[in-house]
């Protein structure tokens, strides 16, 4: 597997340096990164591009973030553009995850679902997020004494 900087990958590209690097900071482009933290290209992500580019002549075109109209009556608008990165399959169930810049997210529907909509390892596809509760987490854990005095204050006494 050969790897690209990111200037030769927009070069083979035909694009600009700026918007390849754009493309890689929205998560557009898949990349590996050096112990120094730079981006490189494999040439499978090139070829994946390049065809993306020139779609076949069966092949349905991409349609730009937000111009779904078939998406438009969703009351969903927590939208994000990924690409797939496995499909599991087991039984009734499939567990399918989706790369959004350097975050995953995994969503687990039906089967069926997966084989409607021909969801394999690569492709683009689209998280739609509804939700009625939402969670959040703290990395560290408050130090007991810090909670003691906190309860202590919401019950009215010191």
């Amino acid at each position: 597997m050969a790897l690209l900087t990111v200037r030769a990958a927009a070069e083979q590209l035909g694009v600009a340096y700026s918007t390849l690097k754009r493309w890689v900071h929205t998560g557009h482009v898949r990349t590996i990164r050096t112990e120094g933290g730079h981006h490189r290209i494999a040439d499978a992500e090139i070829a994946r591009l390049l065809a993306r580019q020139q779609p076949e002549a069966g092949r349905r075109k991409a349609v730009p973030a937000g111009d779904d109209e078939s998406l438009g009556g969703l009351s969903a608008r927590n939208r994000l553009h990924g690409f797939i990165d496995e499909v599991r399959i087991d039984g009734l169930l499939a567990q399918v995850r989706l790369r959004v810049g350097d975050q995953s997210l995994t969503a687990v529907i039906t089967a069926d679902a997966v084989r409607a909509l021909k969801l394999r390892r690569g492709d683009d596809a689209l998280a739609i997020i509804k939700s009625t509760e939402v969670m959040i987490a703290r990395a560290g854990q408050p130090r007991p004494a810090a909670v003691r005095r906190v309860r202590k204050r919401a019950a009215g006494t010191r």
